[in-house]
């Protein structure tokens, strides 16, 4: 496992001052400031605090490296994430969740088109997690992140199923600049 991530078990309940953060953090006006604000700071603060400062605040997050699908543009998102305790390769598991939005976020169709990506500056290969899976790792997203069941619902009564993305470490590329 690459030194760079901070590893998140995700088998561990949270607490009730992180369900309280998530309850607040799936409201309207939260999310909105996470959509027009903290999309641009996040990443910022992440990169200059080697991963150790985000708007999240209680919740991991790490800045996602993609490639734009069209302009090619190197595309930097911070992400909240956990690692997949089913796995001993260090796959690191993230959702596609858009805060519950009818459409994925743009990253997600990034990282289709272009799957080598860059996790915390370290080279990662991105696949869509499979049916099978998603039940399993949506208890663990839940418990890393508990406004994902609500994002999970209002996507759904939206039309769209919420994509989780595995992340498995690609350590035979070089590892691109944070």
């Amino acid at each position: 496992m690459p030194a760079a991530i901070r590893t998140v078990d995700p088998t561990q309940p949270p607490g009730w001052f992180r369900r309280s953060y998530a309850r607040m953090a799936a409201t309207r006006p939260a999310l909105f400031i996470s959509r027009h604000l903290n999309w641009y700071i996040d990443p910022w603060l992440l990169r200059r605090t080697h991963g150790r400062v985000a708007t999240t605040l209680v919740f991991p997050a790490e800045v996602l490296e993609t490639r734009g699908a069209r302009s090619g543009a190197t595309r930097r998102n911070a992400i909240i994430y956990f690692h997949d305790p089913g796995h001993a390769d260090g796959r690191v598991i993230v959702a596609a969740s858009n805060g519950g939005a009818a459409h994925n976020p743009s990253w997600y169709y990034n990282l289709l088109a272009d799957p080598e990506v860059t996790f915390a500056g370290v080279p990662m290969d991105a696949t869509v997690v499979d049916d099978a899976e998603c039940d399993r790792l949506w208890a663990l997203a839940d418990n890393v992140f508990p406004a994902f069941a609500r994002y999970r619902s209002v996507a759904t009564a939206k039309g769209r199923t919420i994509p989780l993305v595995a992340l498995t470490p690609a350590l035979t590329r070089r590892i691109r600049p944070h």
